[in-house]
C-alpha cells in the first residue's frame, strides 16, 4: 500500500535537476505531460520559472538529489527570460496533448453509446428469439455486419474498456464481450470478411443454450457441483438445437457446439484434437476462455485482465491454437484495458484503451490527485516516448485513495472506438 508522500515547498530559484516535482496548478495550464514529474534538465527548471510561481512542492524520498541552497543576498536577481523555441514547442505539443485528451473522451463517450446501443439489440433478440426468430436473426446480423463496418474501415482498431456502471445488461455483455475481441482477432489473423462476420453471428449466439439452464446455475457465485457443472455444460448442446431451429450457417453452429472444445483434447463436448475443430471455432475459444477468467459470477474471484492473459499463456497454453493465441496477446498487448500499472515516473493508471498496433503502448487514465476524477488525464503513451509501464498491480495494492479515483471495474467490457478514424483524418 502507498502511503501519501510527505512534500515540501522549495523556492523556484532553488529546483535543479532530480528534484521530483508537483505542480499545483490546473495540467491545461502548463507544457509538462502531467502534474507530478523528476526535472531532466536545463530547460524543464526554465520551463518551471516561467510558471510566475514563487514556490514548487518537492517531494524528497521520490528525488535523486537536495534543492539548490538560498541565493546570496547580493546574488543579481534572475530575470524571468521569454519563452525558448524548446519551450514553445513543448507549449505546442502540450495543445495536441489537450486535444488527445478531449478525442479521448469523446471516444469513450461515443463507445459506451454504441454499447449501450448494442447491448439493447442484444436484449431484443434473445427476448424475442422464439416468438419472431426470423426477425431475431435478421437483428442479429446487422449488428455484427456495423461492427465488422467499423472494424474495416480502421487500419488500427482500438479497443476501449467500458464503464461498468453504464447500464443492468450484464448478462449481455459477455456475448459482446467475445464478439469484439473475436472480430478484432479474426481481423489481426487476416480472416475474410465473410469468415469475420459468421464468427460474428457465433459469437452473439455461441451461449444461447443457457437460456435452458436455470438462472441459479448459470449465475451461481460459489463453486458448482459436479452435477451442477455436467448441466451446465449441456448448454453447448441446447445451444446447437436452438442454433439449427434458426437456420443458422454451419460455420456458426461449429462455433455454438466447439467454443469449449481444447487443441489439446481436454475439451468438451466431444474431446475433440485440434485438427478437428473447426478454424473459426479456434478463435472464440481463446476469446472466450479470457472474458471468462476476467469476469467470473463472483467478481471476487475474477482475474485482472494482466493476469488472465499471463494464466492462459502460462498454465492454459495446450489448449489453445498457438498463432492466434500469440497474436491475441500481442494484439491486446502486455497489459490490456481494466490493467492497474505503474508508471516508469512513479505514477498509477489504469488501462483504458488499447491499439492493436502499438499493443505496448496503450492509454492509461492517470491518478493525479490534484486534477479531478471527472476531468481525469488519459494518456496515450504513443505520443508519450519518455514514459513507460513499469509494472502492472492488483487493485488491492492500490491505497484507498487511488483505488476509489482510478475505479477498477468489477466487470471487463469493451467496444470498437468506431469514431477513431474520422478523429484521425479531422
Amino acid at each position: 500500500m502507498c502511503a501519501t508522500p510527505i512534500t515540501v515547498n522549495v523556492p523556484v530559484e532553488q529546483l535543479c535537476v532530480g528534484l521530483y516535482v508537483h505542480l499545483d496548478i490546473s495540467w491545461l495550464d502548463h507544457s509538462f505531460a502531467l502534474n507530478s514529474f523528476k526535472i531532466k534538465n536545463e530547460q524543464e527548471i526554465l520551463a518551471l520559472r516561467q510558471l510566475g510561481l514563487k514556490t514548487i512542492r518537492v517531494n524528497p524520498s521520490k528525488s535523486d538529489c537536495r534543492p539548490l541552497p538560498p541565493p546570496s543576498a547580493n546574488a543579481p536577481v534572475a530575470e524571468v527570460a521569454l519563452p525558448t523555441p524548446e519551450e514553445l514547442e513543448k507549449i505546442k505539443e502540450k495543445r495536441a496533448r489537450i486535444d488527445r485528451l478531449l478525442n479521448e473522451r469523446n471516444a469513450i463517450a461515443e463507445c459506451e453509446k454504441e454499447l449501450l446501443k448494442a447491448a439493447g439489440t442484444l436484449k431484443n433478440i434473445t427476448k424475442n428469439l422464439f416468438a419472431r426468430p426470423q426477425e431475431s436473426v435478421r437483428q442479429a446480423e446487422e449488428l455484427v455486419q456495423q461492427m465488422l463496418e467499423s472494424l474495416l474501415v480502421d487500419k488500427d482498431i482500438a479497443i476501449h474498456l467500458m464503464n461498468d456502471k453504464i447500464a443492468g445488461e450484464e448478462a449481455y455483455y459477455h456475448s459482446l464481450n467475445v464478439t469484439v475481441l473475436t472480430m478484432m482477432l479474426a481481423k489481426e489473423l487476416a480472416f475474410s470478411a465473410d469468415d469475420i462476420k459468421l464468427m460474428g453471428m457465433g459469437c452473439l449466439f455461441h451461449d444461447i443454450g443457457k437460456m435452458e439452464i436455470p438462472d441459479r446455475i448459470v449465475n451461481k457465485t460459489f463453486e458448482l457441483t459436479r452435477a451442477e457443472q455436467n448441466l451446465l455444460r449441456q448448454h453447448v448442446f441446447y445451444g446447437q438445437q436452438i442454433a439449427e431451429k434458426l437456420h443458422l450457417p454451419k460455420q456458426v453452429l461449429d462455433i455454438i457446439n466447439q467454443h469449449h472444445e481444447h487443441m489439446d483434447g481436454s475439451g468438451y463436448p466431444g474431446a475433440l484434437p485440434g485438427d478437428k475443430i473447426s478454424p473459426l471455432a479456434r478463435i472464440v475459444t481463446i476469446t472466450n476462455a479470457y472474458d471468462n477468467l476476467c469476469n467470473c459470477p463472483n467478481p471476487a474471484d475474477s482475474m485482472s485482465p494482466y493476469e488472465a492473459m499471463a494464466h492462459m499463456f502460462g498454465h492454459l497454453r495446450k489448449q489453445f491454437d498457438p498463432a492466434a493465441l500469440n497474436l491475441f496477446i500481442r494484439s491486446m498487448g502486455i497489459y490490456p484495458p481494466g490493467t492497474i500499472v505503474r508508471l516508469s515516473d512513479g505514477t498509477y493508471g489504469m488501462v483504458v484503451a488499447v491499439n492493436s498496433g502499438k499493443p505496448l503502448r496503450p492509454s492509461v487514465l492517470i491518478y493525479d490527485p490534484s486534477v479531478p476524477k471527472s476531468e481525469a488525464i488519459i494518456l496515450d503513451l504513443v505520443h508519450e516516448p519518455v514514459i513507460e509501464i513499469e509494472a502492472s498491480l492488483k487493485p488491492a495494492q492500490l491505497a484507498p485513495e487511488i483505488y476509489e479515483y482510478l475505479s477498477p471495474r468489477k466487470r471487463m467490457t469493451y467496444f470498437f472506438d468506431t469514431q477513431k478514424n474520422a478523429r484521425q483524418s479531422s
